[in-house]
């Protein structure tokens, strides 16, 4: 225990900031592939699904992320003319629950819906959408913005899909938004620029969520019974026209047939790691003695050989300690270090959290 204690200025202490980030590739073979369906989890309750990287009855399982799907009472899909084969109900409380939590609210107390672009200012909506909500195991404490792409095929049918599409938050590092409740996002374009009128979806970096629109899939979608009451086949883009992939019922059906399109997601995660740095100075007159009682023997310090000499001592570990003087951080050395009046340390402790 320190008998000396020396108190630590403002000059003596500073604070750093630090984000680590890691390659995280999800390939189909994980999805959909190398498994089959055990490693997909379908709850009773049929609101979601759960894909991990391994059959998910093994203790080696690990949760990657979740599928869902929505759509919004201003959908056509949420009409009581089609309520009967695409039971709306669920997707509509998915989709509500979503916007609340990353769309928030507007000047009404209405629940906004997913913008395209963002701005909210009006403009086209995303009213029908597939939901990724990503494990924390892998997304820590954000997604890395601009690091973002996931491949999909979106022609053909629900079992021949086919056309691959490369969708990314190109541009998102200088063009994110921050009117989120749940914090930054950026928009999800196709092609290779941040061009007006491709935006396809949303990525929420610190919530681990993407949104994406149910009309990336334009595919051979079967007759349905539109709004009107009236076989379609779903020609116009406010039907979104990827009903093929909302033709189940279920959920689960719906995220199934999203699940076997996904090629590949990629992206960087971020670990935000706050360090405080504590500069511990031994000015020259200051530590050259040790309260140890082997410093001492038969009254005389057992490092000198000469009375007339300077004390000395070896600087091993350093305490940090309370106001109160309770020990609260050591750190030690690698080796020790000899201080006499002649010298002066300054030893840089630093405290990560």
């Amino acid at each position: 225990m320190a008998s000396i204690y020396k108190t630590l200025s403002s000059n003596d202490i500073t604070t750093v900031r630090d984000l680590l980030h890691e390659a995280i590739p999800l390939t189909a073979s994980i999805v959909s592939g190398t498994y089959g369906d055990n490693n997909i989890k379908v709850y009773e309750n049929d609101l979601f699904e759960s894909v991990f990287d391994y059959p998910y009855l093994s203790s080696s399982a690990n949760h990657i992320f979740d599928l869902t799907a929505g759509v919004s009472n201003n959908s056509p899909l949420s009409g009581a003319a089609v309520a009967a084969s695409l039971d709306p109900t669920p997707k509509i409380n998915i989709y509500n629950e979503m916007a609340q939590i990353l769309a928030g609210f507007d000047e009404n107390g209405s629940v906004r819906e997913f913008d395209r672009d963002g701005d909210l200012s009006g403009g086209e909506q995303l009213r029908e959408v597939f939901v990724v909500n990503f494990a924390r195991l892998l997304t820590k404490d954000e997604i890395k913005k601009q690091s973002f792409t996931l491949q999909v095929l979106t022609g053909g049918t629900v079992t021949s899909p086919d056309s691959l599409m490369t969708i990314s938050d190109y541009k998102a590092l200088t063009q994110y938004k921050i009117n989120s409740p749940a914090g930054e996002y950026g928009i999800l374009y196709t092609g290779s620029a941040a061009t007006a009128g491709t935006g396809v979806g949303l990525i929420y970096y610190q919530a681990g969520v993407a949104i994406l629109t149910a009309s990336l899939f334009d595919g051979d979608a079967p007759n349905y019974i539109g709004p009107n009451g009236a076989n379609s086949s779903v020609a116009a883009d406010n039907f979104e026209t990827s009903i093929d992939l909302f033709s189940s019922g279920s959920i689960s059906g719906s995220a199934d047939a999203f699940r076997n399109r996904l090629y590949n997601i990629s992206f960087n995660n971020t670990i935000e790691i706050n360090s405080t740095i504590y500069f511990c100075r031994a000015n020259n007159n200051e530590f050259n003695y040790s309260s140890n009682p082997t410093y001492l023997s038969a009254s005389q310090i057992v490092v000198k050989n000469d009375p007339q000499e300077n004390p000395l001592a070896y600087v091993t570990s350093v305490g940090l300690y309370s106001a109160d003087n309770e020990l609260l951080a050591v750190s030690k050395l690698s080796h020790p270090l000899e201080k006499n009046p002649t010298d002066e340390l300054v030893l840089r402790v630093r405290l990560d959290y």
